[in-house]
């Protein structure tokens, strides 16, 4: 069990993105978010043409009733599959916000879950499509963060991710962790977690109070799950995931040294 080196309470003032990595970011702008969205709908609109388009080149001879349930299968498709695919698959990005350097994540700063991206999805069907985005701006406009109705149904922000991130430094051992360090066994952590890690570790001093202890125990839960044994009694998450960063890093690069003197290719993972 990682303790965290200090009590504090309150949401933290960052987040942590869809693929796990701790940034300073902000919510989006209301300028590139509608330009974003303008690219979506130009993708949906000119797919959902062509598609209907095709249906119209290959219905001849065909029960209308049955053109008709093609086109509506087809419309659901598109306005609703469309960014429910990509969100998910992507993790809270269309191709519109990867555009504009965008992503959707949950209010608490969590990836955006597949039910998250469906709710968005249905209610922009009628914020955005049926009422022509008339509410949508309205809202967009009067939220603090911008947000829409699809935005509340579902607890999700829309975030920019194209703010300043720290340099590549070398992370330190600390001293009283490294014989734990040494026998820990590493194999099992991601390297969307240990990157989450790295940029907690680097921006720690950069974040509040709050936000260092809130993503500390969250992020050290994380790498916990992942990486085993415990670390000793009373140690810090800071320590705790420094230590299994700089143990990796340390593993690597003598894997690398290793293969380089045998002239073979250094082994993945």
């Amino acid at each position: 069990m990682v303790h965290p080196g200090q009590n504090a309470h309150g949401a933290p003032s960052q987040l942590v993105t869809g693929d796990a990595v701790v940034l300073d970011l902000r919510p989006a702008g209301f300028a590139t978010r509608a330009l974003a969205l303008a690219l979506d709908i130009v993708v949906q609109g000119v797919s959902l043409l062509l598609l209907m388009l095709l249906i119209t080149a290959v219905a001849d001879g065909v029960d209308p009733a049955a053109t008709m349930a093609a086109y509506l299968g087809l419309t659901v498709l598109i306005l609703v599959g469309y960014p429910v695919a990509f969100e998910t698959a992507t993790r809270g990005r269309s191709l519109g916000k990867m555009a504009l350097g965008l992503r959707v994540v949950g209010a608490d700063g969590s990836p955006e879950r597949f039910r998250q991206a469906l709710v968005r999805a249905l209610v922009a069907v009628v914020e955005i499509w049926t009422l022509s985005g008339m509410i949508a701006l309205i809202t967009s406009l009067v939220d603090r963060d911008g947000r829409r109705v699809g935005d509340f149904a579902a607890g999700t922000l829309v975030v920019s991710e194209r703010t300043r991130r720290t340099g590549t430094g070398e992370i330190p051992m600390p001293p009283h962790l490294a014989e734990w360090a040494a026998a820990a066994e590493l194999s099992g952590l991601s390297p969307d977690t240990a990157a989450m890690a790295r940029q907690y570790v680097l921006r720690f001093a950069e974040l509040t109070p709050e936000a260092r202890h809130e993503m500390g125990v969250r992020i050290a839960d994380m790498v916990a799950s992942q990486v085993g044994p415990p670390p000793p009694p009373g140690t810090t998450p800071p320590d705790y995931l420094a230590a299994v960063l700089a143990e990796r890093r340390r593993r690597e690069a003598e894997r690398l040294m290793h293969a380089r003197n045998a002239g073979t290719p250094p082994a993945q993972g």
